[in-house]
C-alpha cells in the first residue's frame, strides 16, 4: 500500500481499523454497523489520499465539506451520503477522545434532507379489483378475502393481522383488540369485513384447520400460523391477477379509501 495516493494513507487506515475495533468490542456495534463504518471510511481516506493528505489533523471542515460534494456529484443517494456523515462524525469523536486531533472538525457536518415520498394509495376501482381476485367459496379464498377487508377497515399492521387470535375478535360489536407494545387497543372494523369474517369462521377456517386447534384467527393451508412472508405472496399473487402494477405495502393495504 501507497504512503498517500490512490489507495489512501497508511497511517489513517491503521487508524480507521483501530477506530472499527473500538466500536466492536468497546461500543458492542453490530457487525452491519461495522462493516458501514469501515466501508465509509476507507472511502474517505481514499478521496484525501488522492490529495496528498496522509494524516486525521490534517483534515479541516472545509476539507470534509468538499468530501460530501465530492459524493453528491457522484449521484449518491441522500440516504447514503447521510450515512457517510453518520460514520465520519462517530469517527472523529473518537479521533478526538483519542487525542489524535484536538477538535471534532465533523460535528457540525448537515445531512441532506431526505425526500420523502408520497406512498401509493390504491384507487377504489383497484382496491376492488383486487379484493374480487379473492372471490369465491373455497377455504382459502375465504381466508384471504377475511384478511384483505379487515386489513383495510382498521388500518393494523400485517405482524398485527396475522397474530390476532380468535379471542381478539368481538363479531356482535364488530371489533378486535390489538396489542401494540404491551398495550390494547380497542379497533372497529364495520359490516363488510364482519361479513367475511364470518363467512372465512363458518365455512372455511375449520377445513384449514383439518381437525387441529389453533388459537389464531388465521392459518395457512397446513393449518400453521400463517407468516409475512405467506401474506405478501398472497398479496402480490392477487395483484398481478388484478392488473395492479402500482407496489403493494402495507401503507398501501391499510390505507382506507
Amino acid at each position: 500500500m501507497r504512503k498517500n495516493g490512490k489507495w489512501g494513507s497508511r497511517f489513517m487506515t491503521e487508524i480507521i481499523q483501530k477506530f472499527v475495533s473500538y466500536m466492536t468490542e468497546i461500543r458492542k456495534a453490530s457487525d452491519n454497523t461495522t462493516a458501514s463504518y469501515k466501508r465509509d471510511l476507507k472511502k474517505m481516506n481514499h478521496f484525501f489520499g488522492e490529495q496528498g493528505i496522509c494524516k486525521v489533523e490534517q483534515i479541516t471542515v472545509t476539507g470534509l465539506n468538499s468530501y460530501i460534494l465530492f459524493l453528491e456529484h457522484q449521484g449518491r443517494k441522500p440516504s447514503t451520503i447521510s450515512r457517510n456523515i453518520a460514520s465520519l462524525k462517530a469517527f472523529f469523536q473518537y479521533l478526538q477522545m483519542e487525542g489524535y486531533v484536538s477538535q471534532n472538525v465533523a460535528k457540525d457536518l448537515k445531512a441532506p434532507k431526505v425526500e420523502k415520498k408520497v406512498p401509493t394509495v390504491l384507487s377504489e376501482e383497484e382496491r376492488i379489483r383486487l379484493l374480487a381476485q379473492a372471490e369465491g367459496e373455497t377455504p382459502k379464498q375465504l381466508r384471504d378475502r377475511a384478511m384483505l377487508e379487515l386489513l383495510h377497515a382498521t388500518g393494523i399492521r400485517v405482524s398485527e393481522l396475522i397474530t390476532l387470535k380468535l379471542s381478539d375478535v368481538n363479531l356482535q360489536m364488530e371489533y378486535l383488540v390489538c396489542n401494540d407494545n404491551s398495550r390494547e387497543k380497542i379497533v372497529p372494523f364495520g359490516a363488510v369485513a364482519r361479513q367475511a369474517l364470518e363467512s372465512y369462521l363458518e365455512q372455511g377456517r375449520a377445513q384449514l384447520l383439518s381437525g387441529e386447534e389453533s388459537a389464531y384467527l388465521f392459518t395457512n393451508c397446513s393449518g400453521q400460523v400463517m407468516s409475512r412472508q405467506g401474506f405478501w405472496k398472497l398479496v402480490k399473487t392477487y395483484g398481478r391477477k388484478a392488473g395492479i402494477t402500482s407496489e403493494l405495502t402495507s401503507h398501501t393495504l391499510r390505507t382506507k379509501i
